[in-house]
């Protein structure tokens, strides 16, 4: 419900096997075979595949490996990720145009609240269906969409009819929608849990939502009130802007587990630099800087550390994970993941960075190096410039 008590607008838009559709897009000749986008051999994994591919067995983050047992014809194509955001950002700009309130969950996925454009643009079925033609037009791709009064809702009913589907959801139908559904499509409810819940005798959404509340919450506890919720249609989480966004940050999965300190040094490194990038992009500093590290046996950690002043520089973030990376078992447990991220976010010019007469001179050289850096990787790509320490391999 919004402010006044009336039902949301909600559409959520998923473009359709977006990596390889733009494969296809740019080569043509690839239309109706089996395209797989991602990594390389060994550790290699899925991105994407084509909906022909996916006849196959073959789904995201699968190894590439089985891949191509499964479908050994199959066209296996690397990640070309500039262009996919080239076109994500051409998407993201049609969004805009419909409503300021959209929330990206990834480059090629996410929520709109049209509660507010509806006298404008009429009701937001019609709003999907002007989208829809608009990035068909503009780009020659398709969208799957579902509109409904709440994000949850929203979310499974753009999956019930892809590629190229439109599912509505009225606020009176919901119940009906969602009753005769299987558990596995509730987003967030993993294998385990869809496990234990097929031990209570609980298959679809109408039996989740038939049990009684104090059974799912001393077997799951909060997350048995959440899934119960759920399960009648309940979430009142609101779309939250791009620029409301908490964190900004990445990470890496390493072919090779890593065991030596410097190895794990030099890919911090390379993650701090990539995600400062991120940061100026968008005109942002932070204040928090968390260091994700997940071990060869999958245990996940993470270390956080909050500054006295917000930055954007890849330095900075960089010493501050290298501290961090102190506090955890490196050189003793082989580590598969590393990632940075940064939060308690400020825009630039909101008078929490201090201004060039506060900084001294070192912070100066490396802000006019890093709008120098910048400019260079927007002219010539991620690849043109490599952090000094990983030029001396």
């Amino acid at each position: 419900m919004d402010k006044q008590g009336q039902p949301k607008h909600i559409i959520h838009l998923d473009m359709d096997a977006f990596y390889p559709s733009v494969e296809v897009l740019d080569n043509p000749s690839l239309k109706g075979k089996p395209v797989i986008v991602g990594g390389g051999k060994e550790r290699g994994v899925v991105s994407s595949a084509s909906y022909e591919a996916r006849k196959f067995g073959i789904h995201s983050a699968q190894p590439i490996a089985k891949a191509k047992r499964l479908c050994p014809g199959g066209i296996y194509l690397p990640v070309r990720m500039s262009r996919y955001q080239e076109i994500s950002k051409q998407i993201f700009e049609i969004y805009h145009h419909f409503t300021p309130l959209v929330e990206p969950l990834s480059i090629d996925e996410a929520f709109l609240d049209v509660t507010g454009s509806i006298r404008l643009f009429g009701q937001s079925e019609n709003i999907a269906k002007k989208i829809k033609q608009i990035i068909l037009i503009e780009t020659g791709l398709t969208v799957s969409a579902g509109v409904a009064s709440s994000k949850f809702v929203a979310k499974i009913a753009s999956d019930i009819d892809k590629p190229d589907g439109l599912t509505v959801v009225p606020p009176n139908g919901v119940r009906g929608f969602l009753d005769p559904l299987p558990i596995k499509k509730m987003w967030g409810v993993g294998k385990v849990t869809q496990l234990a819940l097929s031990l209570l005798n609980i298959h679809t959404f109408r039996d989740l939502r038939k049990t009684p509340v104090k059974v799912l919450e001393k077997k799951f506890g909060k997350h048995g009130v959440r899934i119960h919720l759920l399960a009648m249609g309940v979430d009142e989480r609101d779309v939250i802007p791009e620029h409301d966004v908490k964190s900004i940050g990445h990470e890496q999965t390493f072919l090779q587990d890593i065991i030596l300190l410097d190895a794990a040094q030099k890919e911090l490194l390379t993650l701090a630099d990539k995600v400062a990038r991120r940061m100026r992009h968008k005109s942002l500093t932070g204040k928090t800087i968390t260091l994700k590290v997940k071990y060869f046996d999958f245990v996940q950690i993470t270390r956080s550390t909050t500054l006295p002043k917000s930055i954007n520089d890849g330095l900075e973030i960089y010493s501050t994970a290298c501290r961090l990376l102190e506090k955890t078992e490196v050189t003793k447990k082989p580590i598969r993941l590393l990632g940075i991220s940064l939060s308690q976010l400020s825009f630039l010019g909101t008078g929490i960075q201090l201004s060039l007469f506060d900084q001294d001179q070192s912070s100066q050289k490396r802000q006019r190096l890093n709008t120098v850096l910048d400019s260079l990787y927007e002219r010539f790509g991620d690849e043109s410039v490599l952090p000094g320490t990983l030029l001396k391999d």
